[in-house]
Order: C-alpha cells, then sequence, then structure tokens
C-alpha cells in the first residue's frame, strides 16, 4: 500500500484515490494506490515507461475502470460514470484535432457535445474567450495545417479548457515541442492554470519539465507511488535511492557499514576505493542499521568540489566535517552556465561535479590530470540497500 497522503479539503476539482488498482491480465498497471490532490494544483504524475502513470490518467479519465479501490471528484465516487459525464477533460499527446475543421470548430467540437446544447452565440463567445485564454486571437479560421506545432498544442489545450472542466489532464503536453518552445509553453500552462484555478493533472517522464510545473510531483514506479512532495522535497528528501536517481543527477555507489560512531557512519563504497564518512541523518533507518550492513550512497554533483591534488585540503577547524577522495580526470565539458567534470577513482568508479563556470580550479583542471574531489559528510545520502 502506498504512504497516506494528507488530505485536502474538498473543494472545486479535489481528487481522492482510495486503494485503485488496475491490472491488464498477470500485469498489475497501478497497485493498490492512495493519493490526494488538491482542487486547483498543478500536480504531475512523473515515471519512466511502464510506471503506470499514463494508465493512472486514463482512469481518472474514465476510459478504463478500476479492479479495486475507489476514485472521487469533489466527494463524488466515479464509479460506473463514463467519461463524458465525468467534470473532467483530457488534452492528448497527440493533440488529435480533426484536419477538416477549423480552429474555431475544432474547440467549440465539445460544447455542440453537451445537452442542453448551447446557444450559437453562446459557443462563439467561448471559443474566443477560449482562444484569448490561449494568445490565438483571430486564428479561429484556420485549418491545424495551417499552425505550427506549439500553435497546435495550444489549439488542444483551448479545446480541453472552453469547457470549463473541474480537472484537466494532460498527456505528456511538451513531448512533441523543442526545448526553448518546452520553456515558454511551460510559462503559458501555469499562466493558464493559475487563471482557470482548474486542477491540472500532468503526466510526464521528464523530471525538468515536472519540477519546472507542479505544486506536487507523484514519482511513480510499477504502479506504486514511490514517494510525492514538491520538487524542492524530493530532490533534497529523496525517499529512497530509486527517487534520488529520478529527480536530479546524483552519484550513487554499493556501500557496506564498517563502523557507527557517535558523529556519523563509516562505510567503504564500491568503486571510491575507500571509507567515507556519512552523516546520521536517515533517522528511521539508523536503528536497524548494523555493521555489516548494505547501503546506497548518493552524492549530488553540484554538493563537490574539484581541485588538483596539490591544493590544500579544507579547513576542518573553520567548520564542517569533509570527505577526500582522489583520481584522475576524465573529461571537462564546458555547458555554458556550468562546468561537468568526470573523475575516475583508483577502483574504477567515476564521480562527476557540477561547478559554476566561473571555478577557475575546476576549469584550470586537464585531462588525465590527478584531482581531488571533496563534499561535506552532511551533503551525501544513504539508504538501506534494496
Amino acid at each position: 500500500m502506498s504512504a497516506p497522503q494528507s488530505q485536502p479539503d474538498l473543494e472545486f476539482g479535489a481528487i481522492s484515490l482510495r486503494g485503485v488498482t488496475k491490472r491488464f491480465g498477470d500485469v498489475t498497471a497501478v497497485d493498490a494506490l492512495d493519493l490526494d490532490i488538491a482542487a486547483g494544483e498543478m500536480f504531475s504524475l512523473l515515471g519512466g515507461s511502464g510506471s503506470g502513470k499514463t494508465t493512472l490518467l486514463r482512469l481518472l479519465a474514465g476510459f478504463e475502470q478500476p479492479d479495486e479501490g475507489s476514485i472521487l471528484i469533489d466527494g463524488v465516487d466515479m464509479a460506473g460514470i463514463p467519461a463524458y459525464r465525468r467534470p473532467v477533460n483530457m488534452m492528448f499527446q497527440s493533440y488529435a484535432l480533426f484536419p477538416h475543421m477549423s480552429v474555431a470548430a475544432n474547440i467549440a467540437y465539445g460544447l455542440h457535445q453537451r445537452k442542453p446544447k448551447p446557444d450559437r452565440a453562446t459557443i462563439a463567445s467561448e471559443v474566443e474567450r477560449a482562444l484569448a485564454m490561449v494568445k490565438l486571437d483571430g486564428f479561429g479560421g484556420r485549418k491545424p495545417h495551417q499552425l505550427s506545432g506549439g500553435q497546435r498544442q495550444r489549439v488542444a489545450l483551448a479545446r480541453a479548457i472552453v469547457k470549463r472542466p473541474k480537472v484537466l489532464l494532460l498527456d505528456e503536453p511538451l513531448g512533441a515541442l523543442d526545448k526553448k518552445l518546452r520553456e515558454q509553453t511551460q510559462l503559458e500552462l501555469i499562466r493558464i492554470q493559475a487563471e482557470t484555478d482548474i486542477t491540472f493533472i500532468i503526466v510526464t517522464h521528464d523530471q525538468e519539465e515536472a519540477m519546472a510545473l507542479s505544486d506536487r510531483i507523484a514519482v511513480m514506479d510499477h504502479g506504486r507511488l514511490k514517494q510525492v512532495g514538491t520538487a524542492r522535497q524530493l530532490y533534497e528528501e529523496p525517499a529512497d535511492d530509486f527517487v534520488a536517481g529520478f529527480i536530479g543527477s546524483i552519484n550513487l555507489f554499493d556501500a557496506t557499514v564498517s563502523a557507527i560512531n557517535d558523529d556519523c557512519i563509516i562505510a567503504d563504497c564500491d568503486g571510491l576505493g575507500q571509507g567515507i564518512r556519512l552523516p546520521k541523518d536517515n533517522l528511521a533507518a539508523l536503528p536497524q542499521l548494523t555493521v555489516g550492513s548494505s547501503l546506497r550512497v548518493g552524492i549530488r554533483p553540484e554538493c563537490i568540489g574539484i581541485v588538483p591534488v596539490d591544493t590544500p585540503p579544507p579547513d576542518m577547524a573553520s567548520g564542517g566535517d569533509w570527505n577526500l577522495v582522489t583520481g584522475n580526470t576524465r573529461d571537462v565539458a564546458f555547458m555554458g552556465d556550468h562546468l561537468r567534470v568526470a573523475v575516475e577513482l583508483p577502483d574504477g568508479g567515476v564521480v562527476r561535479a557540477v561547478r559554476h563556470q566561473g571555478d577557475k580550479q575546476a576549469a584550470a583542471l586537464e585531462i588525465a590530470a590527478p584531482a581531488r574531489l571533496q563534499w561535506l559528510v552532511e551533503d551525501a545520502y544513504w539508504f538501506p540497500a534494496p
């Protein structure tokens, strides 16, 4: 069973899932999932292929029915309610625009299906409002093939919001756009969500997209929730090594506990060739820890300093407890605003560090030159091995 989530107030567009399970033959796509999403929240379902995120979206939309559990929207159980009667709309990854229809007709399509059907003036007014919302005023008479990819994406969004749903489901909404257009569209989605106060639920495999867009993120793997939280919480307080590796970049090593001291843990890490000190901050796992316990150790690249080996070590007396590891520089890549450095260690492990492009010591490193890696003990993560 997934970890319980805090209960939001049941307001406009609030979602509550309890014990939701969906199977396809022998495959459990969504596994006993509990989740609460607050009304008006920008929420992302983040995971790799086969994680269950798209199946969960289809369950919310009503395109699939759960085998077990319940889905509630504003306290109303959606069991047996077909997709077209749910207060939900979906924007598909393919956009699914009708090529023979004008932009205005595409947007109006859902309004024509309403019962009772709105009058012509109301439909025209709602279409104009939706076009203005996505900044496509004056484009109503064009056909989809006359638009750029970004414009087609905005038409699909306008069609999804024109019916004023309580909940909008977006399946990989930015996947077909180039990097620059993705960044622009992220800002547009944030603006539109704030103006409409619709609950947005976004499915994505792109961690940066989820972090940029979301109030909260649910990380999924094999149909289960691994962790739910803000981007900062997931990055700085990952629940396990899977979340740590999925959100941002991290150096991960298998390790074995060799000593447990009053102030730190000593662990031998595969690939580092030496013992390192770890903080005693994983309080939930600490009571079960003994000498010989297997761990997964993680260090974020931006927490690692890198200097020539003849550089004086950090002054321990000035505050902070450091781990120092030496190796040979394998690569220094200039990435514009930062440097990406890889150092190979004597036992064959490779540690990656990220430094600001103004870090002259890192920039001066030459390939194969000896280098020292250094990081504060408190900056490392550790998790019990799975």
